[in-house]
């Protein structure tokens, strides 16, 4: 079987990775660089568990393939913390209990973070469209959006300082 190496630039760092052709992100994330918060989901680009930034952009890992990522720049929610302290729409999750069994919430913060990154302030419909894509079983969704809704919040007050 043919096997690839190839360089990825993933939460910043640089990782060399050795795989087989036909892999997906997704697989490359978890299981050659051991990276497991990206959630493997349906692997049929319907639920969103896989989500993750592709260049700032989020991207489901299920649906590309490794080889793609080549020079490109990859954001797992590994790399959304700050040293010890946890991103300020990962904190809100937290405070407003926005992630029950936490499958989906890796997919919904890079989400949420790359909505961000394009609309500071986004109204609560925005929030809504922008995560329709990620599917949650657990919260029906208010402490979702609540959350988010605060993280803009807290970023905004972070970037004010």
């Amino acid at each position: 079987m043919k096997v690839v190496h190839l360089a990825l630039s993933v939460n910043a760092e640089e990782q060399s990775c050795s795989f087989a052709p036909y892999k997906t992100l997704l697989e490359v994330l978890r299981e050659d660089l051991g990276l497991t918060g990206t959630k493997h989901g349906c692997e049929l680009g319907e639920c969103g568990a896989c989500a993750v930034l592709i260049d700032g952009e989020p991207q489901l890992s299920c649906l590309v393939l490794a080889l793609e990522c080549a020079g490109r720049s990859i954001e797992t929610v590994e790399g959304m913390a700050r040293g010890a302290d946890l991103h300020p729409l990962q904190s809100a999750f937290a405070d407003f209990g926005a992630a029950q069994c936490g499958y989906c919430t890796p997919g919904i913060l890079l989400t949420a973070k790359a909505l961000l990154a394009h609309e500071p302030g986004p109204s609560r419909e925005r929030i809504q469209e922008a995560i329709s894509g990620n599917l949650c079983r657990c919260t029906g969704y208010q402490q979702i959006v609540e959350a988010i809704e605060e993280g803009a919040r807290r970023l905004s007050e972070e970037q004010a300082r």
